[in-house]
């Protein structure tokens, strides 16, 4: 969508570059860009390599994950995310494997046995890159966390992103050390949504958009909270000044911000967003953490 392309068809120009000015006058500071297949993964590290505040994850989602057997050789598709994954390190790019994990509501583009095989073998590059996971949970929390248990120690750290499971969902996926939950647009429609969301520990969270999906929409329980907005048009009467509409953007993260805390019953926001971005880095840019600490550190012995 960012490149004008909707269903197959043009409708405008290739926009990533007004899309991504956009995410930078809104403030935001930091954007990963997912990788869904190994073509994917590699689009996406070539698109981070174009600005030094993008960054990138080497993976394949559950419902691409007919692609390992589709390939021919299951080990070698495995070993050409690998060096694409050691690659993405050495350019200072990739920072996590995904997006992966279980999707039961789509098992038309992928069968249930397929996603679990793949998504086990997927650990096995997490440990040997030493990396966090990017997770996709769907309706399997029983089949996920299994297997999160059994990989229990090649797991480092992730966030199971776009969350829109249960109360009991949340729970058990909390009791993994250094998982963290994701919330976007989607985690956030229903009334049920946004019960789960006021519950969940702000130190286990982390906000994000999921764009070009998953946008908060006029009809979704947590709209009354959102208080920021940005002109936006039709693709068919594109503007580069506006959002297309029903196309998602990194900017709109705002509006995720606004529902948490709406929701939540927090009147410090920026205090809130603070705790959210220190999360994403704890997890993904964890040299920024230490610097910063460090940072602290040398000042107080300054003043000592």
């Amino acid at each position: 969508m960012f490149k004008g392309i909707y269903n197959g068809k043009q409708y405008h120009v290739s926009d990533i570059a007004t899309v991504l000015t956009r995410a930078w006058n809104a403030g935001v500071d930091r954007i990963i860009v997912m990788g869904g297949s190994l073509e994917e993964s590699k689009e996406a590290l070539a698109i981070a390599e174009t600005d030094g505040r993008l960054f990138c994850t080497v993976g394949v989602h559950p419902t691409r994950c007919k692609e390992f057997e589709e390939s021919g050789d299951p080990e070698k598709h495995f070993q050409a995310l690998l060096a694409l994954a050691k690659e993405g390190i050495q350019k200072g790019k990739v920072v996590a494997i995904g997006e992966c994990g279980l999707d039961y509501d789509r098992l038309h583009f992928c069968p249930p046995e397929i996603q679990k095989k793949y998504f086990e073998k997927q650990f096995e590059l997490a440990y040997a890159m030493k990396l966090p996971m990017f997770l996709h949970m769907r309706a399997a929390a029983g089949d996920f966390c299994e297997i999160m248990e059994r990989n229990f120690n090649k797991f480092t750290g992730g966030v199971t992103h776009s969350f829109t499971g249960s109360a009991e969902d949340c729970h058990k996926l909390l009791s993994f050390h250094n998982m963290y939950i994701g919330v976007n647009g989607c985690s956030l429609k229903m009334a049920e949504n946004l019960d789960v969301v006021r519950d969940m520990p702000v130190e286990r969270m982390m906000i994000e958009t999921d764009s070009p999906y998953c946008e908060i929409r006029s009809t979704h329980a947590g709209i009354n909270f959102v208080k920021s907005s940005w002109p936006s048009k039709k693709k068919e009467k594109y503007d580069q000044e506006s959002l297309v509409k029903g196309r998602n953007e990194p900017c709109l993260v705002r509006q995720v911000l606004e529902v948490v805390a709406g929701c939540k019953g927090i009147s410090d926001i920026d205090q809130l967003s603070t705790t959210l971005y220190q999360n994403t880095c704890r997890v993904f840019f964890p040299h920024d953490l230490d610097a910063a600490a460090d940072a602290f550190l040398a000042g107080r012995h300054e003043i000592e």
